[in-house]
C-alpha cells in the first residue's frame, strides 16, 4: 500500500485523508477565508426576500443560487434577478438545464440511475444547455450551476473561444458527486470555478480535498434531507480554518422539496428563504464565537460573479 500512496504524492495529491486538520492557507482573490452562499432562491421576488432578511439580520450574503433552471425563468425575471444582485453585488448561480430529471428518459426513476438525474442525455441536451447559458449571460448573469462534465468542458472551452463572457463563472453542482481529491482536481482542470462537495463528508476528507486543488469549495453546513439532511452548525469554525476558501452554504431540513419552482410555490419559495438566512445567522454566530479572526468578504468582493446589467 505504501507504493501506492507514494505514487499519489508524486502526482501532487496527498496519501491519505488528512487526520492532522492542517489549516489552510490558501484564499479568496481578496485574501478571505469564507464567504456566504444562500441555496434555493427561485425566483426574484426569493432573491428580493433573501436581500432584505439578510440586512434585517445584518447577515453577508455574497452569493445565491437557484435549482429549478434557467430555462424556466422568464426574460424578465432573469433581468430582475441580475438587476437585483448588480445593485446588491451579490453573486446570482442560476442552474442550466434541461436535465435528465426532466427529461422522457426512464434510467433516472430506478434505484441505481438517480445519479443521472442533473446529467445531459445525448447531444441534443448538451446544445439545449448550452442555448440555456448564452440567454442567461445576454440578459446579465454571470455564474451557472452545471452538473455534468461534458457540459463543463464544452463550456470552458466557449469561454476560452471567446463564445461565452470570459468572466463566467462554472460552479459546479453537488449532484455532480465527486468526492476525493483527484476527481475534484479533474472537475478544476475541466473549468470548474468553484465545486460543491459531497453533502457527508468529514473534515479529514475535506482537509485532503483542499491540499489537491485550490478553487474554493461549496460546502452545505445544513443540508437538504434529500441530500442527507445533516446540520453542522458546531463545524462552521473548523471547516473555515481547514477548506478556506470556502462558500458556506445554508439549505434547510425538514423542507419541501421545490424543484421544479413557480408561482404556484412562490410563498413557499419566499417562506424558506428567509429561513435560510436565519440559518446562516445562528452559523455566523457560531463562528464568531469560535473562530474571531476568520475573514470574509466584503460584497462585490474580486472572484465574486455578480451580474453585469
Amino acid at each position: 500500500m505504501q507504493s501506492t500512496r507514494n505514487f499519489m504524492m508524486r502526482l501532487g495529491l496527498p496519501s491519505g485523508d488528512l487526520s492532522d486538520l492542517p489549516s489552510s492557507g490558501k484564499r479568496f482573490p481578496d485574501g478571505a477565508q469564507y464567504r456566504v452562499e444562500i441555496p434555493s432562491v427561485e425566483g426574484p421576488r426569493a432573491l428580493a426576500a433573501v436581500l432584505a432578511e439578510a440586512e434585517s439580520r445584518r447577515v453577508r450574503v455574497h452569493r445565491v443560487s437557484q435549482g429549478s433552471g434557467i430555462m424556466l425563468l422568464t426574460d424578465r425575471e432573469i433581468q430582475e434577478m441580475a438587476s437585483l444582485g448588480a445593485e446588491a453585488r451579490v453573486e446570482v448561480s442560476l442552474f442550466v438545464g434541461p436535465r435528465a430529471a426532466w427529461e422522457t428518459g426512464s434510467q433516472i426513476l430506478s434505484a441505481a440511475g438517480r445519479n443521472l438525474g442533473a446529467r445531459h442525455r445525448g447531444m441534443d441536451q448538451l446544445v439545449y444547455a448550452v442555448e440555456d447559458i448564452r440567454r442567461a449571460c445576454g440578459l446579465g448573469i454571470r455564474s451557472v450551476l452545471v452538473a455534468d462534465e461534458g457540459l463543463l468542458w464544452v463550456v470552458d472551452e466557449m469561454k476560452k473561444a471567446g463564445e461565452l463572457p470570459a468572466d463566467l463563472v462554472l460552479k459546479v453542482s453537488v449532484q455532480m458527486g465527486a468526492a476525493n481529491p483527484a476527481s475534484i482536481r479533474l472537475q478544476e482542470r475541466l473549468g470548474a470555478g468553484t465545486y460543491n462537495v459531497p453533502t457527508d463528508l468529514d473534515l479529514p476528507k475535506l482537509a485532503a480535498i483542499r491540499a489537491a486543488v485550490d478553487l474554493p469549495i461549496d460546502l452545505y453546513v445544513e443540508v437538504p434531507d434529500n441530500f442527507g439532511g445533516f446540520v453542522r452548525h458546531y463545524e462552521v469554525a473548523e471547516l473555515v480554518r481547514v477548506v478556506a476558501p470556502i462558500y458556506l452554504k445554508f439549505g434547510l431540513r425538514n423542507a419541501p422539496d421545490v424543484y421544479p419552482s413557480g408561482t404556484h410555490l412562490e410563498s413557499t419559495v419566499i417562506a424558506l428563504s428567509r429561513e435560510r438566512v436565519r440559518r446562516a445567522e445562528i452559523g455566523m454566530d457560531h463562528l464568531r464565537r469560535y473562530y474571531p479572526e476568520a475573514i470574509t468578504s466584503e460584497l462585490g468582493a474580486p472572484g465574486l460573479a455578480t451580474p453585469q446589467v
